[in-house]
Parts: C-alpha cells; sequence; structure tokens
C-alpha cells in the first residue's frame, strides 16, 4: 500500500507537467487552484481534529481520531494531477500560494509530497491508539507539511 501511495503521487506530480498543454482556459486553471485550496483546508481540518486531541483541547475520541487519520490520508493520495497546473502559481494567479518553483526542473515537490503519504499512513496505523499514537506520528506530518510549505508555498500578501 505504502509503495503504491508513493507511486500515485509521484504519478500525479509527473502528469500535471503534462496536462498544461490541454488546460489554457482561466476558468480551468481557476478550477485547480480552487480544488487543491480545498484539498488542503481539508487537511488542515484533518490535522485540526488531530491537533486538539493532542493538545488535550478535546477529549480524545478513537472512532474521531481514526476517521480523521483515515481522512487526511485520503486527501493526499486523492488524483492531483489537475491541482498543479503550471500558470497557477503566485505570480501569475491571484489567490495562489504555490511558488513558481514547484514546476520548475530540479523541484522535489514529488518526493515532498510522497514523505507526506508516508507519514500520514503512519498516522492511520496509530491514531486510534490513544493520544500517544498520535503524538508519535504528527512530527512526520508536520515535517512534511512544512518542508513543502517552506520550499513552495508563498507567504499571504
Amino acid at each position: 500500500m505504502k509503495r503504491l501511495s508513493i507511486l500515485l503521487v509521484g504519478a500525479a506530480v509527473a502528469i500535471s507537467g503534462a496536462t498544461i498543454s490541454f488546460a489554457s482556459t482561466d476558468a480551468e486553471l481557476k478550477a485547480a487552484v480552487e480544488a487543491r485550496q480545498e484539498n488542503m483546508k481539508q487537511r488542515g481540518k484533518e490535522l485540526g481534529a488531530l491537533g486538539a486531541m493532542l493538545k488535550g483541547e478535546v477529549a480524545y475520541d478513537a472512532a474521531a481520531a481514526q476517521a480523521a487519520a483515515d481522512a487526511l490520508l485520503a486527501s493526499v493520495t486523492v488524483d492531483q494531477s489537475g491541482f498543479w497546473l503550471p500558470g497557477t502559481d503566485s505570480d501569475t494567479f491571484p489567490g495562489s500560494r504555490a511558488m513558481p518553483a514547484i514546476w520548475a526542473e530540479g523541484s522535489k515537490a514529488g518526493e515532498e509530497g510522497a514523505a507526506l503519504v508516508v507519514a500520514a499512513e503512519a498516522m492511520v496505523a496509530t491514531a486510534g491508539q490513544g493520544v500517544d499514537g498520535i503524538k508519535a506520528s504528527m512530527g512526520g506530518v508536520g515535517a512534511a507539511c512544512s518542508s513543502c510549505h517552506k520550499a513552495y508555498r508563498a507567504p499571504k500578501k
């Protein structure tokens, strides 16, 4: 499963470069940005639920923790090939925070995405095991998110 997930993320990033030749309208670019932003919001929602349990802001609930972890994994493994179209970067598309470097030759965005999949899979395996299970996996998820955001997300304007 882990290897398949990594391959899917890598394929999505590779396909996104090929997709641009077919996506040229403002409506298509806008839809791509909105889809990726919605996906990121979903990730944030699930991480927020897990983080609230970890911090003790809400009582730990094994079923809710597992559901959040499962939803997180689903959001990071969904086909994102249509989310990351060149021309939807922060320099050229209003409202986007994706830096042009994500599409540059030598970009490690695919590797960053694969690391997030591995971390989310670890969260799925541990979230239902108590707060300590969330704690054991949250660092890996946070590190994967942070490394990509630092390299490829522009600051808020």
